[in-house]
Order: structure tokens, then sequence, then C-alpha cells
């Protein structure tokens, strides 16, 4: 490198004098007339060797350039700068000042990158969060609305695109009278909005309607979402109570009936046993007549609580069941022996189209023997005088179904009324003149067949005609 540089600069020196001679020449004529007549020569020859010179250290110079660019590509950094100067140049001042901006360069693009890592990792918390809440509402059964400050819905889950019938993902981002065509719902989340409430929440009862008719009762938590002092959004959550609502219904008729009817035994034994004691009964044909009141208010007291606590026992599963095969003609025959007295009085004509003996279904035989004689009872309850009631059972061996009917020639029941027969106090508006009841008897019927026995309890009726009251159980193997 050092003899490199004394080239340089001999072949710099001798271009210099080669020039000065020249340019003497060209001034006055000095070399033309001068004792030496070599001297031109001299000259011309140091002028050609500097110009020589000069080429071979601009090539050298381009050189060295173009080493250096290639090693800061490779490197990518500024330091082959600081590297590659002093040792092509070797001007120290410069390496230095070069090298230090390299450094402080490459401490920032450090940094840079340090920084970009850092956000990077950010990105990936808050995406992952994000996803994680997402995931949290979409499991969520119940209803859940999400919008930003400008009222426009940002999140949403799949039971609030059931409840209002908009589309998840169209909806995204879009304001919400656009997506919710509820009004009340679009007033409640923009009263939330510009409430500006940063801790507090509301809750609400709402029906919302359906395009299929009808509505479901929500009750909605809204609460606003806020970034720092301003709020930044409200989140509702629709809870579907409409069940809770119809139970809560149910108890409290099931309540006010159950009052209705163990009151009205009680005030009629109370009433006879008032009159028997104030001697109002004085020959023993009147007393007997009362203490039949008495014990027929009692026994159908007593039928009532029995059904109240079989319903109860059997909805809440803690009654017990005994099942062995029993023959269903067996049990058939039983209960019409003991309704026959009953029919005997209205002069009901009892027939019977029962299947052999040895037919038999797994079955709790006292259940399944309640249950034939509550739909026996009310056949014959509601067959006027000189009626017929049919008791027929056949056999489907393909199916191993064993189907019971009990057909009567009564009053019938209306078609508005025949879908809710077996609910609980239920009955028919039009029929409550021809005889008086609980409502339990049918739904007891229900419990023990569909909920104890796995089976189906069917009816048919036509108003002036008649009702046929089945039920149909799988046959032993």
């Amino acid at each position: 490198m050092q003899r490199s540089q004394t080239f340089y600069i001999f072949t710099l020196l001798l271009a210099g004098g080669g020039a000065l001679l020249c340019a003497l020449d060209a001034a006055g004529g000095l070399i033309e007339h001068a004792p030496w007549p070599m001297l031109r020569l001299v000259g011309a020859l140091s002028l050609a060797c500097g110009a020589i010179a000069g080429v071979a250290t601009l090539e050298s110079l381009r050189h060295a350039c173009r080493n250096i660019i290639d090693r800061t590509r490779k490197s990518n950094t500024f330091t082959a700068i600081g590297e590659q100067l002093p040792k092509s140049f070797a001007f120290p001042w410069l390496s230095g000042a070069i090298r230090e901006i390299s450094d402080a360069a490459d401490r920032a693009v450090a940094e840079a990158k340090l920084r970009a890592k850092e956000l990077e990792i950010q990105l990936k918390v808050a995406t992952a969060e994000r996803q994680h809440a997402e995931a949290i509402i979409y499991s969520i059964s119940d209803a859940v609305l999400v919008t930003d400050p400008f009222d426009e819905l940002v999140l949403a889950n799949e039971s609030a695109a059931k409840t209002f019938e908009f589309d998840l993902v169209k909806a995204a981002h879009s304001p919400v009278d656009q997506v919710l065509h509820d009004p009340r719902m679009i007033d409640l989340i923009r009263e939330m909005r510009q409430s500006h409430s940063r801790n507090g929440r509301r809750i609400v009862e709402h029906e919302v309607s359906s395009g299929a008719g009808g509505g479901r009762t929500f009750k909605i938590t809204l609460s606003s979402v806020t970034d720092g002092d301003a709020p930044a959004g409200v989140v509702a959550v629709l809870h579907d109570v409409t069940r809770e609502k119809e139970v809560s219904e149910m108890k409290n008729d099931f309540v006010s009936m159950v009052r209705h009817e163990l009151r009205t035994p009680l005030a009629s034994i109370r009433a006879y046993i008032e009159m028997l004691i104030d001697g109002e009964a004085q020959d023993g044909k009147t007393q007997r007549e009362f203490y039949e009141v008495i014990q027929n208010e009692s026994n159908r007291l007593g039928r009532l609580i029995d059904n109240i606590l079989n319903i109860s026992r059997i909805e809440s599963g803690l009654v017990r069941v005994v099942k062995q095969p029993q023959s269903v003609a067996v049990i058939l025959k039983e209960a019409i022996e003991v309704i026959s007295p009953q029919a005997t009085q209205k002069q009901i004509k009892l027939e019977e189209n029962l299947p052999p003996v040895f037919y038999q279904t797994l079955a709790d035989r006292d259940m399944l023997y309640q249950a034939v004689l509550n739909l026996l009872s009310n056949a014959v309850k509601y067959t006027p005088n000189g009626g017929t009631i049919t008791v027929q059972s056949s056999v489907d061996e393909s199916q191993k179904k064993i189907l019971t009917r009990i057909i009567d020639t009564g009053v019938g029941i209306p078609p508005k009324d025949l879908p809710f027969v077996f609910d609980k106090f239920y009955r028919a508006q039009a029929n409550n003149r021809v005889a008086s009841g609980t409502g339990l008897g049918l739904s007891l019927v229900k419990h023990i067949i569909e909920t104890v026995h796995h089976g189906r309890v069917l009816v048919e009726s036509h108003v002036g005609k008649g009702s046929s009251f089945g039920f149909e159980l799988d046959l032993c193997e």
C-alpha cells in the first residue's frame, strides 16, 4: 500500500514538471531556443507519464469504490465504508468520521428493529386478546351486540343474528338502524351511549317480535364501553326470559287453581258438618245423604291432592317406579270393573275389544292402572245418559307396539281446546257445565305414559260426536 502511494506521488510530480515545461514552451518558446535540445523531449515524456499515472490512479479509485459498494451491500451496514476507506485512501480523519456515522446508523437500525419487534409482539397480543374475546362472545347463548361511538355494529354473535334476523357477516360496521329492525332496541342503544355513563348499567325488559309471528321476551342489560374519559360504545346482552315468564305465570295459575279446587270440597264438607251439628238432619235418610256428600267431597279432595303430588313427583323425578312385564288387557279389565257402577248409573254401555292377555308391556302396574282409570272416568263423566264407551286395544307385532283407545259418544272437545287438554288445570270452557273437575287427570295421564313409560298419548274429538283418548306403549321382547 505504501509503495502504491509513493508511485502515485512520483508520477504526479513527473506529470507536473512536464506540464510546467510545456507551459513555458507555449508561453515564450523557451524550450525551442534552449541550449539543451533534449529538454523538450523530457518534458513531453514527463507529461505523458503523468497522464498515464493519472489514468491509473483514477482506475484504482474506481475499483476501490466498487469494492466498498459491494461489501456495503453484503453487510447491510455502514461499517464496511469505515473499514474500506482507510485501506483504499489512508485518510484517518475521514475514516474515523465515517466509522462514527456508521456506528450511529447501526445503533439507530438496531433500535428500530427492537421497536418493530416490540410493536409486532404488542400487535400479536392485541390480536390474540381480540380473538379470545370474540370466541367468548360467540360461545355465549345469550344475544350480544357491541356498538361503537357512532352507533355502528362492531361485534355480534350468532344468537343476536337469529334474534334480530340479520346477516352476521354483512352487518359488520353498519349502523344499527340499518341492521336492527326494532325501533325500541335502537333507542335503548342510543340512549345508553348518549347518557355518557362510564360505570353504570341499565336493565330493561323488552319483547322482540319475530317475522314468523309472536315474539320473545328478553331481559336486556346495557353497559357503556369507555376509552379513557370518552364513551367508546355500548354492549347489550339479551337474555331470553320467555320460558321463565311462562313458568311464572303457570305457577301463579297453578296456585290459584289449587286454592280454588281445594276450597270447593272443603267448603262443602264444612257446610254439611255444620248442618249435622245444628241438627238439621233429623231423620236417618237425610243424615245418610249428608254423610254421602261429605264422603264424596272428601274422596274428591283426596284425589286432587294425590294427583298434584303424583304430577309433582314425576316432574321432579322423585317418583319411585317399579317396572315389570304387565298384561295391558288385565289392567284394562280391572279398570272397567271399577268404573262399571258409575256407567250403570248413567245407563252407559261398556264394550270391550281386548287382545290376548299374553301380550305384555314393561310398566309400573299401579301407575298404568291409574292412567287407564282416569281416562275411563273422564269418558263416563262427559258421556250423556244412554251413551256408549268402547275400550279397545290392538297389537302391532311388526312395530312392537300395543295401542289402547277409549272411545266415547260424549259431548266432544272443540278444536281450539284440543291442543291444550293435557295441560295442568286446563278445562274446555264449553264443557264446564257438563261436569266438574280439576283439570289434572289428563295431565297426570300424559306424565305417566310419556314421562314414566316413554310412550305416546293420542286424542281425537268431534263436537257432539264424542272423543277418543288413547296411548301407545312398547311390547316386551
